[in-house]
């Protein structure tokens, strides 16, 4: 078959800022992509200030954008950044996924198939 493409199946969660926890409020700032099959771990994130100032006018953007540069280092393998990074890729993205009380936290993971479209 010529021209056909490859076709894997990936997970993902959005990285969200939330600047009060005790509003629930938040702004998505990233996301996290996971592909097992080709060894895929990145992260793609931007910061928006005044949606996050929009939310808290003293919310910590520099502070923000360090957690985020941490998760980027984690999906490199980076160790300079602690034993986070050490693992598997797998192990990498589980640790990212998990639930935190931090002011960067992630949404739930999503499996997504090779035909799952937004919004289906």
């Amino acid at each position: 078959m010529t021209g056909a493409t490859s076709r894997t199946s990936f997970e993902y969660f959005v990285l969200r800022c939330v600047p009060r926890v005790d509003r629930e409020e938040f702004a998505n700032v990233g996301v996290v992509v996971y592909s097992q099959g080709p060894g895929f771990l990145a992260a793609a994130c931007d910061v928006r200030v005044d949606r996050l100032r929009a939310l808290d006018p003293e919310v910590d953007v520099d502070a923000v954008c360090a957690a985020l540069a941490t998760i980027e280092a984690v999906c490199r393998g980076d160790g300079s950044v602690g034993p986070a990074a050490a693992g598997t890729r797998r192990e990498r993205f589980g640790w990212l996924a998990a639930p935190r009380s931090t002011v960067v936290q992630p949404a739930r993971s999503t499996p997504a198939s090779p035909t799952t479209r937004p919004g289906s």
